[in-house]
Formats: structure tokens, sequence, C-alpha cells
């Protein structure tokens, strides 16, 4: 009778043990992610570029799970504007380094208006840091009077509407995200632009937004949801948009980062 008695007794001291350490662990990792999610949105920009000839508009909604997107602006000496976002690969402090580390390599190579060696020479040096399978997806926009240049490093496309023949421009480049081989030559794109074309670049986060169902919003219905706003003001499409992510996903918090930049030619 006595030594059921210990052992039940032991049982149920192991069982509270086992309580006490799960929920310190927890506690742990949700400390962890917290102070990932801080450092993330410490790397964004206080405030946004002033220039006449733009309006622009930024969103950004972390997940619960850190998913690492980051967006960053330059002005140049001679007004020219150098925009960047991009989604870190991993989750938690993972991703939060790898969104230190790009933060580094912008700040130090900013003034530099040659977006191709910015990439080779960014994709070079991550993986040089023998990271594993850390790398880095990157879009850039630089804008500059009537023209934009732009590559892509394994991030979605970016969209561009035209105002004069009111239809989405896509633009798509395949280049590899940076860090995943060494010996990368990255492509490069120009176009001209003219006064209420409006940009748009994200991170993949809305199109793979799911509903109850599982199913994803998918890049078809961001483009129809970009085109469908693309006539409003910056701040007004990134409303629409968020709404429409709301209505797909129920108001359900998001698995990944969700990052809007829109830029709007005046």
């Amino acid at each position: 009778m006595l030594g059921g008695i210990r052992k039940y007794e032991l049982e149920r001291r192991k069982e509270n043990e086992n309580k006490k350490f799960l929920q310190l662990e927890n506690e742990r990792k949700t400390k962890e992610l917290d102070e990932a999610r801080q450092l993330q949105l410490s790397m964004l920009p206080k405030q946004l570029p002033t220039l006449p000839h733009l309006d622009i508009a930024v969103f950004m909604k972390t997940a619960t799970e850190v998913g690492g997107d980051y967006y960053d602006f330059h002005v140049h000496m001679d007004g020219t504007l150098t925009v960047i976002l991009g989604d870190a690969t991993g989750h938690g402090m993972m991703s939060g380094m790898m969104v230190s580390i790009m933060k580094s390599l912008f700040m130090s190579d900013r003034t530099n208006k040659e977006l191709k060696p910015f990439f080779e020479n960014a994709n070079e040096a991550i993986k040089d840091m023998q990271l594993g399978r850390l790398m880095m997806g990157l879009t850039c926009v630089q804008i500059s009077n009537n023209k934009i240049t732009t590559t892509n490093a394994g991030m979605p496309p970016l969209f561009i509407y035209r105002k004069n023949s009111q239809s989405i421009e896509e633009v798509v480049i395949n280049n590899v995200p940076l860090g995943a081989m060494k010996g990368i030559a990255y492509d490069i794109k120009e176009f001209k632009i003219e006064r209420g074309d409006t940009l748009l670049l994200m991170s993949d986060g809305f199109a793979e937004l799911k509903n109850e169902n599982k199913e994803m919003y998918g890049y078809k219905r961001a483009r129809n949801s970009f085109e469908e706003s693309a006539k409003k003001e910056p701040e007004e499409i990134i409303t629409y948009l968020r709404a429409e992510a709301r209505s797909w996903t129920n108001s359900l918090e998001p698995d990944d980062d969700v990052t809007f930049v829109v830029i709007k030619i005046k």
C-alpha cells in the first residue's frame, strides 16, 4: 500500500517537473521570437524618403513565427532613389541575423548606384560566411528621372501599373537568392516610366496566404488585386491589399511576414 502511494507521488512529481520544464521552454522560445521580431523591426528605416516626383507607402506585418522580411531606401546625391525589399530564409533568430547582415551590406555600399556589382558582391559575402541553407531573397528598384533599373534575387516579380495602357506589367528576373551559390552573374533590366505609373514590390507572404481550406491566395489574385486598386494613392492601395488579405484568411494571423512597398510616379 505504502509502496503504491510513493510510486504515485513520484509520478505526480515527475509530471509536475515536466510541465514546469515545458512552460519554461515555451517562455524561452517566445522570448527568442520576440527578440528576433524586435531585431527585424529595428533594421527598418525610421522614415520614408521625401521626393517631389514620388509618392511612397510601405506596410509590413510580421508573422508570429518571424520570417525575416526587410526593406530599405537610399536617396543618392543626384536624387536617384534605391529601394530594396528582402526576405530571409528560415525563422526566428536566424532570419533576424540574416536581416542584420543584409542591412550592413546595404549600408556599406549604398552610395554605389551600380546594382549588378552590389548584388554579386553581397552574394559572394553571404556565401563566404558559410551559413548553410540560410540565404536572402532580395529585389531592388532604382528610380532616376524617367527610368527604373531593377534586379531580383529569388523574390516575387515586380508589378508595374502603366497608366497610359491601364495594364499591369510583370517583371520577372530569374536570379537565385543571395548566398545560394558563388560565381552568379545577376541580370539587370531597365524600363522607362511615366507620370501616373505605379510600382508594387512585395514579399511572398501575401501571395502565399492560406484560407480556411488551405488554398493559397496566389500570384494571379495578387496581380489582379493590385490592378483593381492601382489608380488609387499608395496608402489606399496598401489599405485595399490588406483588406483583401484579411478577407482571404478570415482575419487569421499569417504564417509568414507580409510586406508591400508601393511607389507612384507623380
